[in-house]
């Protein structure tokens, strides 16, 4: 809600009274630190997002909780479609629709049309790099990776991945998918490296 006070007048510079600690904000770099949340739809979804900034040189973290339309990365066949949780070097969910529309159905396979486990696989790599937080993220490699149930036009897929190695160079995560209340893929190693780190054969 939006108030309108009609001006009367110049607004007079409030001073601050001696010894009440009001003043000016400190500069950025001193140390001080700053907290901003903010609360409200985010691409008409509802979410909230809360982001804790430096204190005293801990970092920051980033907390997301509700449906988030508009972040889907990796995009195309392989993301997902809502965001449903993201605490940086934690965890994430997020929820990924399987439309009957897809390209992949006409031949695999035209009787009994599966998605395949690579697009799943990818959708779980698009959620283990939002979860290690910002920056450009690739998978590396992935292991125990198990695929328990087909997965069909008009399933909705629920991801999850838990972070178990964080670093600025490197994240591991296990990540699970499930649809219709049962469990139909796993993947106990998702390593992702950023890609500042020289890849092998290049330095």
């Amino acid at each position: 809600m939006t108030t309108t006070v009609p001006t009367a007048g110049p607004t007079p510079t409030p001073t601050p009274a001696p010894g009440s600690g009001t003043g000016p904000a400190p500069a950025p770099g001193s140390g001080a630190g700053s907290t901003t949340v903010t609360t409200g739809p985010v691409a008409d979804a509802g979410s909230t997002t809360v982001t804790t900034g430096p204190v005293a040189g801990a970092g920051s973290t980033t907390v997301t909780t509700g449906p988030v339309a508009a972040a889907v990365p990796g995009g195309g066949p392989g993301g997902f479609d809502r965001l449903l949780e993201a605490v940086v070097g934690e965890r994430a969910a997020a929820v990924r629709n399987v439309p009957a529309t897809l390209t992949c159905f006409t031949d695999h396979f035209p009787r009994h049309p599966v998605l395949p486990g690579v697009l799943l696989l990818e959708s779980m790599a698009a959620l283990a790099r939002t979860a290690a937080g910002p920056g450009t993220w690739r998978l590396a490699a992935v292991r125990g990776v198990r695929f328990k149930h087909f997965v069909g036009p008009g399933d909705q897929v629920h991801l999850t991945v838990e972070v178990t190695a964080h670093g600025p160079h490197r994240t591991e995560c296990r990540a699970t998918a499930r649809a219709g209340g049962r469990v139909v893929a796993t993947a106990r190693v998702l390593a992702l490296v950023s890609d500042e780190t020289t890849r092998e054969g290049t330095a």
